[in-house]
């Protein structure tokens, strides 16, 4: 990970340091202040203050070689947070460790046909469900992070998946949960975030283009965490590719979603969505593949990967992952996928020094990645209020 050589403020400095042990889970001094650009006289003293704040811990581990250092460095896993994920289904409540473990969760039913009323009572219940689990355990959550499927940069107050009022929201939040940070993002930002920090061997460590596949088709642009665009969300699932194709839920034809989204896919399988999401992975050998479904299935992935190939035509750079169902194919049918990207990119991705790679959906165990978000922001921060007149 690429920190800057001189960080421009505490708060920076701070953020390198902790957004690195909630990448790598765990560092000795010297690594660690090699990984984020420090003396290790610097890094001491920053250490002694976030050990100091209860944010990290230091424990003795048997030296990596002879001679070498013995304490490992982490973050403390008695910080709690609290997570709240947006799915089609249901709104997952829960409150976690920087680890990524859960010590709560609770799932609110969404009715059939949500609105922006019945929406907003779903997330009062959850809301008081989270107050009332921490006030009896006399818990004081850190960081807070709620993903809302279809949220954009520009239409905060809206969105196009599950109807919703963010800034009520907010209010409702405010007053349950007085001087608790709290954000807000898109779930595929969480996603991202879920895998970065938590999937082992994950392939990027430099910018990159996240790509999730499920109930709707989204992306992110992922770059150095303690940058402000560190992740932004990138609309690509609504690329139009014929106004004959079938219906969106957008309202326009044709969409890339209406292609490759995972409802889409269960209605060329002639299954559900919620079949799929019980199969999980092994829906490639319990429901038989037609030779005229996979060569189907093969051109809608080839179309996925014609979106994303002018996506990085718009913005290039060297690292796509994709997650969700296709990842559970074989290579020769995820192939398409990249063929659809050579497609698009001048000189194709060889030229373009574009390397691919497929990563399992983390859709399903809700609120992971709204807790993975959360984490992130904590870090993000450098562990201090955004008010902090100490952060300058």
């Amino acid at each position: 990970m690429e920190m800057p050589e001189q960080p421009r403020s505490r708060r920076q400095t701070r953020a390198a340091i902790l957004t690195h042990l909630l990448q790598s889970g765990g560092s000795f001094r010297p690594p660690l202040a090699r990984a984020v650009r420090l003396s290790e006289a610097s890094l001491s003293r920053i250490l002694f203050d976030l050990k100091a704040e209860g944010l990290i811990e230091e424990v003795r581990r048997p030296a990596p070689y002879v001679g070498g250092p013995t304490g490992l460095v982490s973050l403390d896993d008695s910080v709690a947070l609290g997570a709240l994920e947006l799915t089609s289904q249901w709104l997952s409540v829960g409150v976690g460790s920087l680890s990524g473990e859960l010590h709560y969760t609770e799932r609110v039913p969404l009715p059939k046909k949500p609105t922006i009323e019945s929406v907003g009572r779903v997330f009062r219940e959850a809301l008081t469900l989270l107050r009332d689990w921490t006030r009896r355990r006399r818990i004081a959550l850190a960081q807070v992070g709620i993903t809302i499927p279809g949220l954009g940069r520009l239409s905060v107050s809206g969105n196009p998946i599950i109807p919703c009022d963010v800034g009520r929201i907010g209010d409702m939040f405010a007053e349950l949960f007085t001087e608790v940070p709290v954000t807000f993002t898109n779930s595929v930002v969480a996603h991202a975030t879920f895998h970065r920090c938590r999937t082992e061997n994950y392939p990027f460590n430099d910018a990159h283009l996240f790509v999730f596949v499920g109930q709707g088709v989204a992306g992110a642009w992922v770059d150095d965490p303690i940058e402000d665009d560190a992740l932004d969300p990138v609309e690509l699932g609504h690329m139009v590719f014929g106004t004959d194709g079938p219906r969106c839920r957008c309202g326009h034809h044709g969409c890339v979603e209406a292609y490759t989204s995972l409802p889409a896919l269960a209605d060329l399988l002639r299954a559900t969505e919620t079949e799929l999401l019980q199969l999980g992975p092994d829906w490639v050998t319990t429901i038989p593949l037609t030779s005229r479904v996979r060569r189907e299935l093969r051109q809608r992935l080839f179309r996925l990967g014609l979106a994303v190939g002018n996506t990085l035509n718009v913005k290039p750079c060297r690292g796509v992952v994709v997650s969700g169902w296709p990842s559970h194919l074989a290579e020769e049918d995820r192939k398409a996928v990249i063929d659809g990207i050579d497609a698009c990119l001048l000189g194709g991705r060889k030229l373009a020094q574009v390397s691919v790679a497929f990563v399992p959906p983390s859709n399903g165990n809700d609120p992971q990645a709204a807790l993975a978000f959360a984490a992130f922001c904590l870090t993000r921060s450098g562990g201090m209020p955004a008010a902090s007149t100490e952060a300058a």
